[in-house]
């Protein structure tokens, strides 16, 4: 599937455009950083009390302030575990939080955009901006704020002390951490190259898994499990390697560390020599912020990079929640009629349900070539239109633009006589029942998915419209009647009950314009034949417009429009066509053998 460009990069790695986020609970950041500040005070001070120790209890050998000198350590210790656990509490809800509102934020505005949009980006790519991008924004804003507040002043506080304590110390342990700077980042270089490398292997590997799982039939019946399992084993073997060669640089990585560390412990130890007795304290003092301080550096390098990295989830996060829908209502439109999350129902026309096209020309947006010219149609009400062609003959135009789905590129679609962008989509939507070719179910009962179409529904209401269509027989055989979970996308019933069930969901909505995407190619002939009764019955005192393949559904439609390449070629009714001997009677005589032949085989 086509995916949407990206935009093009932002500035200051994208952090200005989730700041809002972050400053909806102020409070909140600023008593996480307080903390964060408290916290990293505490640990410069902590070893003080180790140079208090030894210059006084061991080299004045003296206890007279033992006692202050123990409450005073345990207050701060208990000031640093207390300070560290709501820092930390903080950052936990500051994080939950603010992915809550990432995701709320971008779930509400993909109700918004149009069809479109989600034709040309996968369920994989809009999935992996909600969750995934989101997570990692809300860990930036969150975690890695808090602990750059901590290291960094942890940073500030240590080398202002050091420098207090002995400045030429300070100076020689400090020469020491650009050098250790520069080659904390080059390894942090490589490490984010290759663990990009492996996200990428493990998407792969996802994907190989998952077509092994959903496409089980058709490896099975096609005999290439061999196949299958070679290039499953050839991307986990690449991954082995992938994986084995970022060890090596974490262990690579890791021992840099320790050897700074060390290093700076080294010149510690060194220059601690020539102190003397008299200044041990400030040896361990500096032994303390050595070890600490090259920790502090690598933590930094690491947030940099993590900055870096997270700059792409955030541009991608905003070019999902900035993408303008192709088909919107005007201000002047919500003002008076609302939007799908306020509608203002007060406010709404009863649908009739005339429709006309008004000199329409139309090309989808990702096209160049114009589907519809020039066209025009008028759809009284109670007209039943039949759309027909060949499978991938765009037979779906029509009613992507009745619904409002699209928008015509020229002329008008209009709606009891106005233009439809006069009102809202919502208000249009409302007056619709559509079935779909592929039929889908939401998780929850059969009794939760017939509410869609209407939550008001009576149960009187609700066998009524599965008797219409026969769904009460597959109602009937379920083991809780109407209770029965039907699982993720309706998955524990098979796709002729989908559809019956999705057709009597429809029902129950009473629309004024139904439309019916070939909703019988799901379901055995018995099955279409109970159907089509209900149809003749359904459509009667409502617009309708059927796309259909099997030809012999629509014999009895109002008007007949053939569709062959994406442009309407044909029109008339069924004897009409018929007649004309053109397209239609080719399809309809193809059909019509084919059902013979079939028949007489059966037989």
């Amino acid at each position: 599937m086509k995916k949407a460009k990206e935009k093009k990069a932002t500035r200051f790695f994208g952090i200005p455009l989730v700041a809002p986020y972050l400053g909806r609970y102020r409070m909140l950041a600023i008593a996480m950083i307080l903390c964060g500040l408290v916290t990293s005070a505490v640990d410069v001070i902590l070893p003080m009390f180790r140079e208090y120790s030894l210059n006084h209890f061991i080299k004045d050998e003296t206890l007279d302030t033992i006692v202050y000198f123990i409450l005073l350590y345990v207050v701060t210790v208990v000031i640093s575990g207390l300070s560290n656990y709501v820092s930390c509490h903080f950052a936990m809800r500051m994080e939950v939080t603010i992915n809550r509102d990432l995701r709320s934020d971008a779930f509400s505005h993909l109700q918004k955009l149009s069809f479109s949009y989600f034709n040309q980006n996968s369920v994989g790519y809009v999935h992996a901006r909600v969750m995934s991008d989101t997570s990692r924004i809300g860990s930036l804003l969150s975690w890695t704020l808090m602990d750059t507040v901590w290291h960094m002043s942890y940073l500030v506080g240590a080398i202002v002390v050091m420098f207090i304590k002995n400045a030429r110390l300070a100076l020689m342990v400090l020469a020491i951490v650009p050098v250790t700077a520069v080659i904390f980042a080059i390894f942090q270089g490589k490490l984010i190259r290759i663990n990009r490398e492996i996200r990428e292997m493990n998407s792969k590997i996802t994907g190989d898994f998952n077509e092994g799982i959903t496409g089980a039939k058709t490896v099975k019946t096609l005999v290439v499990e061999e196949k299958m399992n070679r290039d499953f084993v050839k991307d986990t073997e690449t991954m082995r390697k992938k994986s084995v060669k970022a060890a090596h640089f974490r262990a690579l990585f890791g021992s840099t560390i320790t050897f700074a560390s060390a290093l700076a412990l080294a010149v510690v130890l060194w220059q601690g020599g020539l102190l003397g007795k008299s200044e041990i304290g400030t040896f361990a003092v500096f032994m303390s912020y050595a070890m600490g301080l090259m920790e502090t550096v690598r933590w930094i390098i690491d947030a940099i990079s993590d900055v870096i990295t997270t700059q792409v989830n955030i541009e991608r996060y905003h070019n999902l929640v900035t993408t303008e829908p192709d088909v919107k209502d005007s201000p002047e439109v919500i003002e008076k009629y609302g939007d799908a999350f306020d509608p203002k129902k007060e406010n709404w026309e009863e649908i009739y349900g005339d429709i006309e096209f008004d000199d329409v020309s139309f090309k989808y947006p990702d096209g160049d070539e114009y589907v519809l010219e020039h066209f025009d149609l008028k759809i009284p009400f109670g007209t039943n239109v039949a759309i027909v062609g060949e499978t991938g003959a765009g037979k779906s135009t029509l009613v992507n633009l009745v619904c409002r789905f699209f928008e015509p590129t020229e002329g008008r679609v209009l709606i009891d006589g106005r233009d439809a962008r006069e009102r809202s989509q919502l208000w249009l939507h409302s007056a619709l029942g559509y079935v779909l070719q592929t039929p889908h179910l939401f998780s929850g009962t059969v009794r939760e998915n017939l509410k869609y179409g209407n939550p008001d529904a009576t149960e009187e209401e609700i066998e009524e419209a599965l008797r219409l269509v026969s769904a009460d027989e597959v109602v009937s055989r379920l083991e809780k009647g109407l209770d029965t979970d039907v699982g993720e996308g309706g998955d524990s019933l098979s796709t002729g009950e989908k559809q019956l069930i999705s057709f009597a969901r429809a029902i129950l909505a009473k629309p004024k314009i139904i439309v019916l995407d070939e909703a019988t190619s799901s379901v055995d002939t018995i099955t279409e034949q109970k159907i089509q009764s209900a149809i003749d019955s359904i459509i009667k005192g409502r617009t309708s417009l059927v796309i259909a393949h099997r030809l012999s559904t629509v014999k009895n439609a109002d008007i007949i429009l053939v569709v062959d390449d994406g442009k309407i070629i044909e029109r008339g009714t069924h004897r009409e066509l018929l007649k004309a001997k053109g397209h239609y009677y080719n399809l309809y005589t193809r059909q019509y053998e084919e059902e013979m032949t079939k028949d007489v085989f059966d037989q």
